[in-house]
């Protein structure tokens, strides 16, 4: 059952150290690549729901929560961050993804 962000808080922040590996556990549950570099996470409770990389601008997060909100705060905050808006790349977006 999937979870709604409207009904918890989200808080973004750095990932720690520490996180790896959650944030490997995140990349395998969204069948994504680690990702690298600085990276921040969102978390609701103390959980880590999604995680987007600075370096790169690529996001990974948990498919059994709902998080588009959880990564839409989080693409505003590496804006903000960086001062700048990352361009998405439309022909990877539109890729198909197989499970």
């Amino acid at each position: 059952m999937a979870t709604s962000l409207n009904a918890l808080a989200a808080s973004v922040r750095f990932a720690h150290p520490e996180e790896a590996g959650a944030l490997q556990r995140l990349a395998q549950l969204d069948d994504a690549p680690e990702l690298a570099g600085e990276i921040l996470v969102a978390t609701i409770d103390t959980d880590v729901v999604a995680a987007l990389s600075l370096d790169d601008g690529r996001v990974v997060a948990n498919p059994f929560v709902l998080t588009s909100d959880a990564v839409e705060l989080l693409r505003a905050s590496a804006t903000a961050l960086t001062g700048r808006r990352r361009r998405r790349r439309w022909r990877s977006a539109l890729r198909p993804r197989f499970a």
